[in-house]
Parts: C-alpha cells; structure tokens; sequence
C-alpha cells in the first residue's frame, strides 16, 4: 500500500470513530455483566459487620444493587429517588458502600433515610471491581434467577427507574 495513502486513512478512520463517539450516551457504558450470573461475593453488612450479606440472600428476587458512598454528590442526588422506590415496596434495594468510612456512611442513612434491605459494606473497592463498577453510584438491575440484565451509571432518576428497570419488577 502506498504510505502517502496509509496516514489519511488512519485520519479518516479516527475521525470517524471520535464523530461517532458524539452521539453516545455516556450513561450508557457497556457491561460485560448483562445476561451473565451477578458476581458472587460475601461482605459484612454496614450496620453489622458480624452479620455478612451475598447476593445469594436475594435468589428468588428481582432486585436493584446501587454502589453508593456518603463522599458522592450524585449518590446523595439520587438518594430521595432510591427513599421513594424503597416506600413504594415496588423491589428491594441492596446497597454496596464503596470506598467509604464507616461511620460517615452509617450517619449518612441516618440523616437522609435508608432505602436499602441490606448494605454491604466495600471499604477496599474489591467487589465493586468484580462488578466492572468505574465509580458511584452505578447502579444493576439482577432478575430472580441472579442475572445481571441492566446496568446505569450515574445518579438514578425516576425516569430511569420508569424505563430502564420497571419493566423487570414485574417479571
């Protein structure tokens, strides 16, 4: 091939790829997780560290996990949603508290309420690495038989419990 050709195609080619990473929605970030069994785990719950939690409790139940922490702004934007979710009874929430202290995040359920069934407490980050997390909050949605079938990176809103995991609470 004729080198005076090969950097023009790489340029074309590159440039292609970065016009067509403009209309990409940078919420939607593809989990290597969807349609596979949720990674198992075993943590010790925040309120209780004797007590563990695994994802196992929830065979049987559809269920949201939300990775969230008592340092993240758009954890605590999103937080009256998840309160309101929790009071409609509509699925259970488990919480991974990633990355935080203690103390801070159990003051921080106290202050602003608990939306969750159970919080697994993650203070080294492992297990959110084996969720593929890239930060808080992230939130999945795992169907009864512990298969991860959505995934939303970011603060949750109504409108995307409404579209993106509703349509599993029934089921």
């Amino acid at each position: 091939m004729n080198k005076k050709l090969l950097i023009p195609l790489a340029f074309v080619a590159l440039a292609g790829v970065l016009f067509w990473g403009l209309f990409r929605d940078p919420r939607e970030v593809p989990s290597p997780l969807i349609g596979k069994p949720a990674p198992a785990f075993t943590l010790p719950q925040l309120a209780n560290s004797s007590a563990p939690f695994s994802p196992e409790q929830m065979k049987g139940k559809v269920w949201l996990f939300n990775v969230w922490a008592s340092w993240c702004p758009p954890c605590k934007e999103e937080h009256p949603v998840l309160v309101d979710l929790a009071k409609k009874g509509s699925v259970p929430i488990i919480g991974l508290n990633y990355k935080d202290k203690r103390e801070a995040a159990l003051e921080a359920l106290r202050s602003t309420g608990n939306p969750y069934a159970f919080v697994a407490y993650d203070e080294q980050g492992k297990t959110a690495l084996d969720w593929g997390v890239y930060g808080a909050p992230e939130t999945f949605l795992i169907d009864a038989q512990g298969i991860v079938r959505a995934k939303f990176v970011g603060p949750v809103t109504p409108e995307v419990i409404a579209q993106k995991f509703a349509p599993f609470f029934a089921k």
